[in-house]
């Protein structure tokens, strides 16, 4: 382990908490996740309690990424909710104590599926997965915001021209070399969003909804947490639905983790068609249209993310360098995607 964001000093966390967080005991022993690209996890365990540390990485960051506050504010606001979360315990933004910002949430013991053709369940269990997948996603979008204390929680105004903005500065601050699709992609939703608003709909979302950022039961199709909120906003409900569907059109195996090409009727899972449908049926709206520029959206999005990944692992303040760096390859790919999806329609 080379550099700072792969490393925790437990004996200041184990000091900090025991100054801090109510009914805790040491001794301390952590572990790091391999997940967890853009903020480091830790795995904190002592002889009565499991924790989980999430923290900001170390070095210098691009303005407003990593938000650990964020990811627990929203955590502490749906404990309540249909939402499933962690319980988080405490937030620590003096970078004096371990060097970065950092949070404390419960660990959560169940299933994450890194695969999302679920290879580890039976082919009758899948539809019930996505069915709670589904399900969750809709109760985030009808959760009152300021119900819940985050009235406050996006500034108002057009969200997907506002994230188009923030994310091509993003892009071009962790750019590393001249990517054509992604210069057209720019291109070609500042065009679309040009005096257009997104249908004005504005609900928390979660930015990055996936089945890999979701635990669940160990014995049943039963969310039990939500996972990586760092780019929940207040924002347009149909891009979370839109992100779902983008990951599914990427390549199956442990880089695209998507669906394309596989005969999903035989495996049990859902058509894109008809996740949308059964969104919409939960949350009692019309059918969606354009649904394609909400996708473009998505992979433009997450390819802009994933040059900041790969940005990071080659200034070595990474998470994780060498996934960093294959992720980091698909920028691309993601770029092509979201041309074709938003001259597709």
């Amino acid at each position: 382990m080379s550099n700072d964001a792969q490393i925790l000093d437990i004996e200041a966390v184990d000091a900090y908490l025991s100054a801090h967080l109510p009914g805790y005991a040491g001794p301390l022993r952590a572990e790091k996740f391999a997940q967890g690209q853009s903020n480091p996890t830790f795995k904190l365990s002592t002889p009565s309690s499991t924790y989980v540390l999430r923290r900001k990485p170390p070095g210098v960051l691009l303005k407003s990424a990593h938000a650990v506050d964020r990811e627990f504010r929203i955590q502490r606001a749906l404990a309540d909710t249909d939402v499933p979360v962690a319980r988080v315990h405490l937030l620590c933004e003096d970078n004096a104590v371990i060097g970065s910002a950092f949070y404390v949430m419960d660990h959560v013991a169940g299933r994450i599926f890194f695969d999302p053709r679920l290879p580890e369940v039976s082919t009758a269990e899948r539809g019930n997965i996505y069915n709670e997948m589904c399900r969750v996603l809709a109760a985030l979008h009808m959760v009152d915001p300021a119900a819940v204390g985050l009235a406050d929680f996006g500034p108002p105004g057009n969200y997907i021209a506002r994230q188009t903005a923030r994310w091509s500065k993003q892009y071009k601050a962790s750019a590393t070399g001249a990517i054509p699709a992604m210069d057209r992609l720019i291109a070609m939703l500042e065009e679309r969003l040009a005096g257009n608003e997104d249908g004005g709909e504005r609900t928390l979302v979660h930015g990055d909804y996936r089945i890999d950022n979701m635990i669940f039961s160990p014995t049943e199709p039963r969310c039990l947490a939500v996972l990586d909120w760092e780019l929940s906003t207040i924002g347009h409900p149909l891009a979370d639905l839109a992100s779902v569907i983008m990951q599914w059109q990427m390549p199956p195996g442990p880089d695209g983790r998507g669906l394309a090409g596989e005969d999903r009727k035989a495996l049990g899972l859902p058509e894109d068609a008809d996740f949308i449908a059964s969104y919409c049926e939960r949350r009692s709206i019309p059918p969606v249209k354009d649904f394609g520029f909400y996708l473009a959206f998505c992979f433009f999005r997450m390819a802009a993310i994933l040059q900041g990944v790969k940005k990071r692992a080659l200034d070595g303040n990474a998470s994780n360098p060498e996934r960093g760096l294959k992720i980091g390859a698909y920028v691309p790919v993601f770029a092509k995607k979201g041309v074709d999806a938003l001259g597709n329609g």
